[in-house]
C-alpha cells in the first residue's frame, strides 16, 4: 500500500469511527428521552408535553424565558415547571447572574463521555 492508499484508508477508518460515535450519540439520546418521558408522564402528568420534552433535548439547558416562548405559557408556569423537573433531579437549577439554567446533567455526559 503506498501513501496515498494509506491515507485514503486512514480516513475511511475515522469516518467510519465517527459514523459510529454519531449513532451510539443519537440511540442514547433516544433513550434518555425515553426515559424523561415515561418518568415526567407518570409522576408530573400535569407539568408533561412533548413539546416541553423537546425544549429539554434540544441543547443541554434550558431556561424560563425559552419554554415560555417554545410552549407559549406564562413565566410562572414556565417556572413551575422547570422547578418541579429540577425537584424530581431530572434538571440541575443554576442561578448564575441573574437567570436560573436548568441543566440536564445526563445530557450533557452523553455528550462528553458518550454514556447517561
Amino acid at each position: 500500500m503506498n501513501a496515498g492508499q494509506a491515507s485514503v484508508a486512514a480516513e475511511a477508518r475515522g469516518v467510519e469511527q465517527t459514523v459510529k460515535d454519531t449513532l451510539a450519540l443519537i440511540e442514547g439520546m433516544r433513550v434518555l428521552m425515553a426515559e424523561y418521558k415515561q418518568r415526567i408522564r407518570s409522576e408530573h402528568a400535569k407539568v408533561y408535553s412533548q413539546d416541553l420534552l423537546n425544549n429539554l433535548f434540544r441543547q443541554p439547558y434550558t431556561r424560563i424565558e425559552y419554554v415560555e416562548q417554545e410552549l407559549g405559557v406564562s413565566r410562572p408556569t414556565a417556572t413551575k415547571y422547570l422547578d418541579t423537573l429540577a425537584a424530581a433531579g431530572l434538571l440541575d437549577k443554576q442561578r448564575i447572574g441573574r437567570n436560573n439554567y436548568y441543566m440536564d446533567q445526563r445530557l450533557v455526559a452523553l455528550f462528553v463521555d458518550g454514556a447517561a
